[in-house]
């Protein structure tokens, strides 16, 4: 086992735990840190992220489902959209340069942080009416907080806005190969109103159906080096793992706030990277 090897998983690792605890798939850390500290072609960092949402799904999911805390009914039916979209996005991936995914990735991860930052003060969502869709497809549900120690039920709104925003992940995932776990969670908690953990639970479950959608296209363009591939799925389901354990114990506040300070840095990193190429 090379040196190499050995650093791509303790930070595939790394990526797996923030992964879990946040509906990321790890990919949001694979792909710059591939990029930006090991110098690797983003072709195939962005690869072996896609395999790392598979293992982060992979790990997490089965956790989180046996816990109760995802909703199976809304993962499956938004399922849908980010399948579609991911499909789309892995096809025109292969018609664009690489500065500019690189430019694209770094917008993305931006907003992303000023989106948590703007919810950072919020433990559960407060008087969310049931949508009617919601209601024909019994999307609403509960769960048992372990840091409350209650029971949570939920209602669940705006399912049209939250079905074309998977639609929009899923063409993020096909073409960056995140997972664009960040934007299906957004897509629960800002449109649907859903409880972040839950949100962030039924991430993990969709992540990597998504993921195995546009994994065939890059596969078939030689984008996966099984030496780069191999050790981030491995570090990758360690992380998710024990990041599932943490998550749990962790307040709503501070799962919002944990991923915010890396989500800017790297976005810098990632936008100034592009300009450059």
């Amino acid at each position: 086992m090379t040196l190499l090897t050995i650093q791509i998983l303790i930070l595939s690792i790394a990526a797996g735990i923030f992964g879990s605890i946040l509906g990321l798939g790890g990919g949001i850390i694979i792909t710059p840190a591939l990029t930006l500290l090991f110098g690797i072609d983003i072709k195939y960092a962005i690869g072996a992220s896609i395999v790392s949402v598979i293992a982060t799904s992979s790990g997490a999911a089965i956790a989180y489902i046996k816990d109760k805390i995802t909703n199976i009914r809304i993962g499956m039916f938004l399922e849908i959209a980010t399948t579609i979209g991911a499909i789309t996005g892995a096809f025109i991936s292969g018609l664009i340069d690489s500065k500019y995914l690189y430019v694209i990735f770094g917008v993305l991860l931006l907003y992303s942080a000023v989106a948590m930052l703007k919810k950072k003060g919020q433990e559960l969502p407060k008087d969310v009416k049931t949508h009617p869709m919601a209601e024909k497809l019994s999307l609403n549900g509960e769960y048992y907080d372990k840091v409350l120690k209650q029971k949570v039920s939920y209602n669940v709104d705006g399912v049209y806005g939250g079905f074309s925003m998977m639609y929009v992940a899923g063409v993020i995932s096909g073409l960056l190969g995140i997972g664009s776990g960040i934007f299906k969670v957004m897509a629960m908690d800002l449109f649907m109103k859903l409880p972040l953990k839950v949100s962030s639970a039924t991430s993990n479950f969709m992540i990597g159906v998504t993921a195995a959608a546009s994994a065939g296209v890059y596969l078939l363009r030689g984008n996966i080096d099984p030496k780069i591939a191999a050790p981030v799925a491995l570090g990758v389901l360690i992380g998710a793992t024990i990041g599932t354990k943490i998550m749990q114990n962790l307040r709503s506040k501070t799962i919002r706030m944990i991923f915010i300070p890396v989500l800017v840095f790297v976005s810098i990193q990632m936008i100034v990277k592009g300009f450059k190429l």
